[in-house]
């Protein structure tokens, strides 16, 4: 029975040990502060001929992340976001950039024009001034993948008057638009042909084109800017893309694109500015 005592109390005694050794080997996050964000100027001047030079710089100081065993060494991650004010970084053209392993982000004139005068990103009207703000959060490593510990600074507001960027394809020089491929009801054009009014975009911008049209499903198509001369035209990288049915990329010359599977009526809207074309069931 003593023997039997003793045995216990040994594996207590050695459980407890055990118990200890590990919590005082587990690394516990004890905090940080939030980074604090500061701007080079609240009144950015974005002027063409001017894109290299700086707009923003931006810079923050480090959260300095502490565990039990002292001051991270870990990387830490920084997310900027840049909305419009009343947007609340939570709008659908919010910008999010990650900048990691440092506290500074400079933006020159023509990189954040694009950000702000490209109408994919925050869609901004260019020549009007606009109010913005800008935050930044950091987020560190933790084992076992993903991120923890997310820390969000302070917001700085400031405002600036986009212009228009260049167009990422040179529009037209005839100023008009057409479609042709055996997805039309005009088929395939043949060289010298006469316009045919039906296949003729309408132009609604400087850079965007529009049309609603039948397209045949399964087959092809591509786009010319005069209409019997195949000397130039727009279509895609890849010929028949499966991935681009619904639109896309396009480029100066490239390959026939693909026609949705279902025949039926779709608006198809080309925008040169973005270099981009999207195709809408009607």
């Amino acid at each position: 029975m003593k023997n039997i005592f003793h045995l216990l109390f040994s594996s207590t005694l050695l459980l407890a040990i055990t118990s200890c050794e590990k919590a005082e080997n587990k690394v516990f996050f004890e905090g940080g502060t939030p980074p604090q964000l500061a701007a080079s100027t609240t009144n950015v001047v974005l002027e063409p001929g001017l894109e290299s030079n700086v707009a923003l710089a931006l810079s923050w100081t480090n959260p300095e992340y502490k565990f039990t065993t002292g001051i991270s060494s870990q990387d830490v991650t920084y997310a900027l976001e840049m909305d419009t004010l009343g947007g609340n970084f939570s709008s659908s053209t919010k910008v999010t950039s990650v900048v990691a392993k440092d506290t500074k982000k400079v933006y020159t004139v023509g990189e954040l024009n694009g950000i702000l005068g490209n109408t994919m990103v925050l869609q901004l009207e260019p020549r009007r001034q606009y109010n913005l703000q800008v935050r930044v959060s950091s987020s560190i490593s933790v084992s076992g993948g993903g991120t923890a510990a997310k820390l969000t600074s302070n917001v700085i507001s400031f405002t600036a008057t986009p212009f228009a960027p260049p167009p990422k394809i040179a529009p037209p020089a005839s100023g008009k638009l057409y479609i042709t491929g055996s997805a039309t009801d005009g088929n395939w054009m043949g060289s010298g042909d006469p316009e045919l009014a039906s296949q003729k975009f309408t132009q609604l911008s400087s850079t965007v084109y529009e049309i609603t049209v039948k397209l045949t499903g399964g087959a092809s198509y591509t786009f010319v800017p005069v209409y019997g001369d195949w000397g130039s035209k727009y279509s895609i990288k890849v010929k028949n893309d499966p991935n681009e049915i619904y639109g896309g990329d396009f480029q100066v010359g490239g390959e026939d694109i693909l026609a949705p599977p279902s025949t039926g009526n779709y608006k198809i809207t080309v925008n040169f500015q973005l270099g981009k074309f999207t195709v809408v069931k009607q």
